[in-house]
């Protein structure tokens, strides 16, 4: 099972860096091997974060990753990040178990029916405080609460409430990602919700993914990826509300 998990991690990785949503495969193989819902987000957290924080430096190394740009959004993020996982803390596996195959669904028809990107700047539609008090925040809430989904559902607000263009979507994505799953994970760490052995495990494996795949980011990723995350995504869906 570690084994399987940490390939799981590595692909993970290399599929959010590229087209986001490597949550919706690493969360799913820690609910599928066994873990209670609570320690499998807190988890799930921390090797997301590590490995965003990998393909975030590899995007500011290269250039493509502005932080003055995104400031006002990075801190309505961590301020929804926090309520989003102080809210979840206070539910308990129970409620979870229960919420969270509403929550894969949902996430599964977002990919069906999601409209593709392109790779073309357009005019912005909301200023950067505008678009941080709406689209990061609620983002950011989310991300706290559950969190798989947002490295591709980022994206697509990033060029249609911004005006970005598909690359730099992507790399400014890893910033608010990062934010959000890092203020969660240490959150989560406080509680005494990881589990440290598989989190350190698939946090290499992660790391290794997210770079490698962050210097490939290509335009037909989505494309071949979202098929995969929707696949999996309903499975699990079934599998909690029928086995769980």
């Amino acid at each position: 099972m570690t084994i399987i998990l940490t390939v799981i991690a590595f692909t993970a990785g290399f599929i959010s860096s590229i087209a986001g949503a490597g949550g919706l495969l690493t969360l799913p193989a820690l609910l599928w091997a066994g873990l209670p819902p609570l320690q499998a987000l807190a988890t799930n957290k921390v090797q997301s974060a590590l490995g965003t924080a990998s393909s975030a430096w590899n995007f500011f190394r290269k250039g493509h990753l502005q932080l003055r740009d995104t400031g006002p959004a990075i801190g309505f993020a961590l301020v929804g990040s926090v309520a989003g996982t102080l809210v979840v803390q206070q539910l308990g596996n129970e409620v979870l178990q229960r919420l969270l195959p509403v929550f894969l669904i949902i996430i599964a028809g977002y990919f069906l029916l999601s409209p593709r990107v392109s790779d073309e700047s357009s005019r912005p539609r909301l200023s950067r405080w505008q678009f941080g008090g709406c689209a990061a925040l609620g983002m950011g809430f989310y991300g706290g609460f559950f969190g798989p989904g947002m490295g591709s559902i980022f994206p697509f607000l990033f060029v249609w409430l911004l005006g970005h263009n598909l690359r730099s979507a992507t790399a400014h994505t890893k910033a608010m990602v990062l934010t959000i799953n890092g203020v969660s994970a240490l959150l989560f760490i406080y509680h005494g919700s990881v589990l440290w052995d598989i989190a350190l495990i698939m946090s290499v494996a992660q790391i290794i993914g997210a770079y490698l795949g962050s210097s490939l980011v290509i335009h037909r990723g989505a494309a071949l990826v979202q098929p995969l995350i929707v696949a999996v995504t309903l499975i699990l869906s079934i599998k909690l509300l029928w086995f769980p």
